[in-house]
């Protein structure tokens, strides 16, 4: 068969090229979301050996990932997300770095023999991933961009290939990995910086409601508010409909029943369970006290506007800054121009303790949750105990 430069099997105007390309870099995002991120990396899913192996042989033509490698690769980002020992976090080597060279972060992290021991347990090693997949990388680039030149022409089956290359790393490495973590809305106040990026979530096939993976790493679904969509999730229910996959976990939904008088185990379990949730409804709780303490202290203290500010974003986004030097002193300013503020920080600081790392038994922690509870309905501050009466009702 004659190869031609703008033609192959198949005579598509430009635009009919275009969506091609669109197209088969979308079946990439999907096999990258389902197969490598939800199934293999956190077990949130299981898939049938068609699509799984289906999956595979296409991420090995399209991509020349290596499964292992990427599952090391992301659970190591969970496991040391924000901090020095993340493979690729802006918050510590800046966005443009992540956004524009993810993959060379990818790349450096994945040859690290430590890394991939370490967190590529539990991923496929058969025949086909030791002597085909794992070892003849270049194999399956070479393959399909041989089926793009025969049926598309030379030139444009040259151009999609490079697409096709370039997507993965640009789209997951660059923006999920960037972007996830830099810019966006919060619906979850993770202890790191990730972000939902849009609520309709189509183009990386889910994966841009990046906070709520963050907050239930174990959830097959990733969307989680009415008006959030994560096309992800449509074609998990598709292939469950024919009976190729299935659903392992997805993020529990609270539970509010009628308030008990008293906390126990079950309580602390479901707010443990429930802590963004738990947190979420504090600073929405707590927002119109806050801001009229604040137009209040503005007014009649001498603290300066941009103390201010920093203290509204502590309450009401990022916890982690709570830990800072400079913390400790405007929680002594405050206790001097603001006792309710500082103990609106204070107690949301103490329920986060909760579910912080603690040698405490469950009986000791039964004990101090139920000790927040007294002592929020004794401050004198109605929405601290509109917050205790909602923990005493999660079941």
């Amino acid at each position: 068969m004659e190869l031609h430069l703008f033609s192959g099997v198949f005579d598509l105007p430009w635009w009919g090229l275009v969506l091609v390309a669109l197209g088969l870099t979308h079946i990439t995002i999907v096999a990258v979301t389902l197969f490598l991120h939800r199934a293999q990396t956190h077990h949130a899913l299981e898939l049938h050996a068609i699509p799984s192996h289906f999956f595979r042989l296409w991420l090995w033509l399209t991509t020349g990932m290596v499964t292992k490698e990427w599952v090391a690769v992301h659970r190591k980002h969970h496991a040391k997300c924000e901090t020095v020992d993340d493979p690729h976090s802006p918050q510590v080597v800046g966005i443009n770095s992540v956004l524009w060279g993810g993959v060379v972060l990818y790349v450096r992290e994945s040859a690290i023999k430590d890394t991939v021991e370490r967190y590529g347990h539990g991923t496929p090693d058969d025949w086909l991933e030791r002597n085909l997949y794992s070892k003849y990388v270049l194999l399956g680039l070479t393959t399909m961009g041989l089926s793009n030149v025969l049926l598309y022409g030379i030139v444009p089956g040259v151009l999609i290939l490079i697409t096709q290359i370039a997507w993965i790393p640009f789209w997951a490495a660059g923006v999920i990995n960037g972007v996830g973590h830099y810019f966006g809305y919060r619906d979850n106040p993770t202890e790191d910086a990730s972000t939902n990026i849009v609520p309709i979530a189509i183009l990386i096939g889910g994966e841009e409601l990046h906070n709520n993976h963050h907050a239930h790493p174990t959830s097959a679904k990733f969307s989680a508010k009415w008006w959030e969509f994560d096309i992800g999730w449509v074609y998990i229910n598709i292939l469950r409909l024919f009976g190729l996959a299935k659903v392992k976990h997805v993020a529990p939904v609270p539970r509010i029943v009628e308030p008990k008088a008293k906390v126990d185990e079950q309580t602390l379990e479901a707010v443990i369970t429930h802590r963004y949730d738990v947190l979420t409804h504090y600073a929405h709780s707590v927002k119109q006290a806050f801001r009229e303490e604040l137009q209040r202290l503005k007014k009649a203290s001498p603290m300066e506007a941009g103390r201010l500010r920093k203290i509204h974003h502590w309450l009401m986004t990022d916890e982690r800054m709570l830990l800072s030097r400079e913390r400790h002193a405007l929680m002594h300013e405050l206790g001097s121009h603001s006792p309710t503020l500082q103990k609106l920080i204070l107690m949301r600081h103490e329920l986060q303790a909760l579910w912080g790392r603690s040698m405490l038994t469950k009986a000791q922690l039964v004990e101090q949750l139920q000790d927040w509870c007294q002592r929020a309905e004794s401050s004198g501050i109605a929405p601290l105990a509109g917050v205790s009466k909602r923990l005493r009702s999660y079941a």
